[in-house]
């Protein structure tokens, strides 16, 4: 296991653990939530839903608070469909079948309607 550190820069092998977690954005104050646990190195699958049922304006004013603040750690964030989104730490890409500019919004990245085995 490798931190979060060790990905920006693969000189200081700390080892701790990443994880991979799926939170619920339910109101504004979620995302400081959010920022702490991509500041701690960890994968988060984010759902939107929940927060835009109720405001697109505060959605908007979310996604763009956890843009600029992942791109300011070096990670990457990436739509994941139209409910979720996925915000990778330093040092972790979200791979996008077509590359899109930085300037670009968050791009859709493509995935298959296909069910999990053993979900259903």
């Amino acid at each position: 296991m490798i931190s979060s550190r060790s990905l920006a820069d693969p000189s200081q092998m700390q080892h701790s653990t990443i994880y991979v977690k799926a939170l619920p954005l339910q109101e504004l104050d979620d995302v400081e939530t959010i920022k702490g646990e991509v500041r701690t190195g960890n994968i988060l699958i984010v759902r939107i839903t929940p927060l835009a049922r109720r405001s697109v304006e505060e959605t908007k004013l979310a996604i763009t608070e956890l843009t600029d603040y992942t791109k300011s750690l070096g990670g990457d964030i990436a739509r994941l469909g139209e409910e979720r989104i996925v915000i990778t730490p330093a040092g972790v890409r979200v791979w996008r079948k077509e590359a899109a500019s930085s300037e670009a919004a968050i791009p859709a990245v493509p995935i298959q309607n296909e069910a999990v085995p053993g979900t259903r």
